[in-house]
C-alpha cells in the first residue's frame, strides 16, 4: 500500500489526518480528525480536560478568557467513535475586534501581518492575527487529546513541561512521576516549585515593563516502540518538528542533546547499547530517542523554543501600507506576556499526534476497538 503524507495547507497526517479551521476572532475554531479507528470510547470530557490545560492563568496570561466548551459535530455516536471524520469545535465568545482596525494597514512588528497581507492581497482576516494566532492551537489540543487516548492503548505516555522562561532554567532532569503529577500544579507549568517561582517573577516583571519574554517547552514520550518513522522524508523526528514549527512563536526545535551535540566528541555523544531485563536500552539518550529518523525505543525528548510574545505595549516603528509611509505603533489589547505556559499542552498534543499517526500507519493500533 502506498502511504502519502498529507501536507495540504491546513491538513497534516498519513493515517491520522488533522485539518484545522477557524480564525482568532471568527465564530469558531475547530478540527476535523480523519482516520481515527471506530469503537474508541470518547466523550466531550476526554477532550475538555486537555483543552482546559491551555486556558489563561491570571495575570501571567491574556485577559481574554474563552470558555472553550468542546462540541462534537460528527464522528462520535453513543460514546464511541464511528470511524467517520470527527469534527470538534470551540466557540469564540470573548472577542473585541475594534482595536485591530487601526492595525489593518500597520503591520505589527514580530507578527505575520505583513507577509500575510502580501500573500493574500490584503483579504486575510487581520483580527487578532486570524489564522496566524495562537488561538488556533486549541484545535491542535483537541486532536492531540484523541491521539493521546489512542497511544495510551499500547502503553505510550506523552508529557510536556516548561524548562526555561527568559534566563531562568530548570537545570535538572525530571522524573516520570513529576511529569504525571506536578506540571499543572504550577502556573508556569514547571515541576520544580522554586524554579517555578522564579519563572513567574520573570513573566510579571516583563508585563510590568509593557514587554514580553520567551522560553522553552520540553516534550517527552515514554514506551515508544523502536522502528517508528519512514525515512527519508517521513521521519518521526521530521514529522514531530513539522508540527511543532506550526505552533505560532516556535523558532527552533531540538532533540536530545540538540545543539550541544555540535560541541561534543563522538565518544561523549554516542548512546551505548545494553540489555536490561532482555530489553534493549542505551546508557544515555543524547539522540533523544531517534536515530536515522526512526525511534530507537528510548524516550523521545524534544524541545521547542518560543520567541517573546510580539504584542507589546511599547512604542515601535512600523509602516503604513495604505499611505506608504513610516509610522509608529503601540499595540493595545489582551495578550500573554509569555506564551510558554499555555504552549505546554500544545507541544504535548503535537508530539502525541505525530506518534499516533506513525503507530496507526504501522498497524500498531487496532483499526477497530471492540473493548476500548
Amino acid at each position: 500500500m502506498v502511504r502519502i503524507m498529507v501536507y495540504c495547507l491546513n491538513s497534516m497526517g498519513r493515517s491520522l489526518v488533522m485539518t484545522v479551521f477557524g480564525e482568532s476572532h471568527g465564530e469558531v475554531v475547530g478540527v476535523i480528525l480523519d482516520g481515527c479507528p471506530a469503537g474508541l470510547t470518547l466523550s466531550p470530557e476526554d477532550i475538555q480536560k486537555e483543552v482546559d490545560k491551555r486556558r489563561p492563568s491570571g495575570e501571567l496570561s491574556t485577559f481574554r478568557v474563552e470558555a472553550d466548551r468542546v462540541e462534537f459535530k460528527s464522528g462520535v455516536f453513543r460514546g464511541r467513535t464511528t470511524g467517520a471524520p470527527i469534527c470538534m469545535v470551540v466557540r469564540n465568545l470573548d472577542v473585541d475586534s475594534t482595536i485591530y482596525e487601526e492595525f489593518r494597514f500597520k503591520p505589527r512588528p514580530g507578527h505575520a501581518d505583513y507577509p500575510a497581507f502580501v500573500r493574500y492581497g490584503g483579504f486575510n482576516d487581520y483580527r487578532g492575527g486570524g489564522i496566524f494566532s495562537g488561538r488556533i492551537t486549541v484545535a491542535y489540543v483537541m486532536a492531540g487529546a484523541i491521539a493521546k487516548k489512542l497511544i495510551s492503548k499500547i502503553g505510550i505516555e506523552v508529557y510536556a513541561h516548561t524548562v526555561q522562561i527568559g534566563r531562568v532554567k530548570l537545570e535538572r532532569e525530571v522524573s516520570l512521576e513529576e511529569l504525571r503529577t506536578k506540571v499543572y500544579s504550577s502556573r508556569v507549568r514547571c515541576v520544580d516549585p522554586n524554579v517555578s517561582e522564579e519563572m513567574e517573577r520573570v513573566v510579571l516583571e516583563a508585563a510590568a515593563k509593557s514587554d514580553s519574554v520567551g522560553g522553552v517547552v520540553e516534550g517527552l514520550a515514554f514506551n515508544v516502540p523502536a522502528g517508528l518513522g519512514d525515512p527519508l522524508f517521513g521521519s518521526i523526528d521530521g514529522d514531530i518538528a513539522h508540527l511543532l514549527f506550526n505552533i505560532p512563536a516556535v523558532k527552533a526545535v531540538e532533540f536530545g542533546a540538540g545543539v550541544k551535540a555540535a560541541s561534543m566528541m563522538g565518544s561523549e555523544f554516542n548512546d551505548q547499547y545494553v540489555y536490561r531485563d532482555d530489553k534493549v536500552e542505551t546508557l544515555t539518550n543524547n539522540s533523544g530517542g531517534v536515530l536515522g529518523g526512526l525511534s530507537n525505543g528510548m524516550p523521545i525528548v524534544v524541545r521547542a523554543y518560543f520567541k517573546p510574545t510580539p504584542s507589546i505595549a511599547k512604542r515601535q516603528k512600523t509602516i503604513d501600507l495604505f499611505k506608504k509611509e513610516n509610522t509608529f505603533i503601540e499595540i493595545k489589547g489582551r495578550h500573554d506576556p509569555c506564551v510558554v505556559p499555555r504552549a505546554v499542552p500544545v507541544v504535548e498534543a503535537c508530539l502525541a499526534f505525530a506518534i499516533a499517526d506513525h503507530c496507526l500507519t504501522l498497524g500498531l493500533i487496532p483499526k477497530v476497538f471492540e473493548n476500548a
